[in-house]
């Protein structure tokens, strides 16, 4: 299941390339090539010729029959630079045998799939298990109200017995524990709890209570703990690109982490598919600072700088008014109550 929604990832399945946008700028000596290894992301790989890699879908110049006929990107393949028509340009090559060393064979189709976007690993338990309670959905959640022989903690295999799915013919549930609120920094309206994950649990007799076998136990899992049911693999497109509308908003909470975070941490922005948000945009990170200084009086006064931009971030999985989003590049840490906008 995992597998099939990770292969997902690989294919977009649309993109609307920016042809007003302003021109690709490439990178100060930017290579003539690059031969791709285990481990490269389309990121990665038009980072090496783009000051801003998150534009590949354009120096690749896809359309929307690329995208959905996608070529494969293997390691050992060679991407070139092709400048030939004064507009910066990817293609992908396959060494064949010349005269005296390999040379490039031209495709004119590109697209990865074994290549992708952005590092599915990274996001893998983010696109598999709950991760908020958007608000008011605690009044409803289905919980545990009693375990198998009045035991404190279950693990695999054990029985619970939940309430609330009465009528339902959800078979597969996750288990978990709501976490700390996500408050928006703005208005501090709370927007939803993050989700603990706490396992997985298989319907195995309907009734009210129902009663539940636990098939997976990442922790220990008690009465009161709460059930949601386990969404179908999906196939999500990430083509990275700027949203449509205008953003601005803050950083919530960084996932696993208390206060900072920095490339490679997941964040929560108070922003999502009510304010335009989707997967695959790309938003820009900015400090929000404010300057204390002594007046005439001596007086002590302050006053809002100009935000300072400092790196990007990529939304992968959005919610009514929350997103989640992986920090791709930073040259600070991130921290909670940074801005983000549009890149």
């Amino acid at each position: 299941m995992i597998r099939s929604i990770i292969s997902g990832l690989f294919l977009a399945a649309t993109v609307t390339l920016a042809s007003a946008a302003a021109p690709l700028e490439l990178v100060d000596n930017p290579p003539d090539r690059h031969v791709v290894v285990k481990g490269d992301t389309l990121w990665d790989i038009s980072g090496k010729f783009l000051q801003k890699p998150w534009r590949w879908p354009e120096i690749w110049r896809l359309n929307k029959d690329q995208i959905k006929n996608p070529h494969l990107i293997y390691p050992g393949d060679i991407v070139w630079l092709d400048l030939s028509d004064g507009s910066p340009r990817l293609r992908l090559g396959k060494p064949v045998v010349g005269q005296g060393k390999p040379q490039p064979k031209v495709y004119e189709t590109l697209i990865a799939q074994s290549i992708p976007s952005i590092p599915p690993n990274v996001i893998e338990p983010f696109l598999s298990q709950p991760l908020i309670i958007e608000a008011g959905e605690e009044k409803t959640a289905p919980r545990i109200v009693a375990t198998e022989e009045d035991r404190v903690l279950i693990g695999g295999g054990d029985m619970a017995y939940v309430k609330g799915i009465e009528g339902s013919d959800v078979i597969q549930w996750h288990v978990f524990r709501p976490g700390k609120a996500l408050t928006d920094p703005e208005t501090k309206q709370v927007l939803g709890y993050e989700a603990h994950f706490l396992g997985n649990a298989k319907l195995t007799r309907p009734g009210d209570p129902a009663t539940m076998t636990v098939t997976l136990a990442k922790e220990d899992i008690h009465y009161g703990d709460w059930l949601k049911p386990a969404p179908p693999p999906t196939i999500l497109a990430y083509v990275p690109r700027a949203p449509e509308k205008e953003i601005r908003g803050q950083i919530m909470s960084i996932y696993g982490a208390i206060n900072t975070g920095g490339p490679g941490s997941i964040v929560s922005i108070n922003r999502g598919e009510a304010d335009g948000l989707e997967n695959g945009h790309v938003i820009a990170l900015y400090r929000k600072r404010t300057a204390a200084y002594m007046d005439d009086d001596v007086k002590r006064l302050t006053t809002d700088i100009p935000d300072e931009r400092y790196g990007l971030a990529f939304v992968f999985r959005t919610f009514e008014r929350v997103a989640y989003a992986l920090i791709v590049e930073g040259s600070k840490s991130v921290v909670i109550g940074d801005g983000v906008q549009n890149p």
